[in-house]
């Protein structure tokens, strides 16, 4: 069953998902109708149980991103902690240095030391690799 709700400007942070499970500090995020299963720390305990529907936000640090040309957006892998990412770009924030990529879901990226927000532009396809550690943050 297919749920309809009314977009607002936040949902451009916001991941929606399924719980698969609980591991430690780590939950397994399922991307509905994908066979994405993404592993991700919980900044917050997440109070839910596996097989229910979970919102909130996805944080990742960048290693260096690049512009690119064409292509899609995805996830690498599709199972596991992410590592590789590319899509739109949906948001900068230049006081944070993140930019918000649409990649199957928002991730809120931080860029790293040698980049800014400031070099990018809403709009532009972006891929990147990020280090170990994306957050999964529960909306409240």
């Amino acid at each position: 069953m297919t749920e309809s709700r009314t977009s607002t400007a936040e949902d451009r942070f916001v991941a929606h998902g399924v719980l698969g499970e609980i591991r430690g500090d780590r939950i397994v995020f399922k991307i509905p109708e994908t066979d994405y299963q993404l592993e991700l720390v919980a900044a917050e305990k997440v109070v839910a149980s596996p097989g229910e529907r979970i919102a909130g936000t996805i944080r990742a640090q960048a290693r260096r991103i690049d512009v690119i040309r064409s292509g899609g957006r995805y996830i690498e892998p599709v199972n596991g902690r992410p590592r590789r990412v590319q899509g739109r770009i949906v948001d900068i924030d230049t006081t944070k240095s993140t930019v918000t990529v649409n990649a199957v879901v928002p991730i809120v990226c931080r860029t790293n030391d040698l980049q800014s927000a400031e070099q990018f532009e809403v709009g532009q396809l972006v891929s990147f690799d990020v280090t170990s550690g994306a957050t999964f943050t529960p909306m409240l």
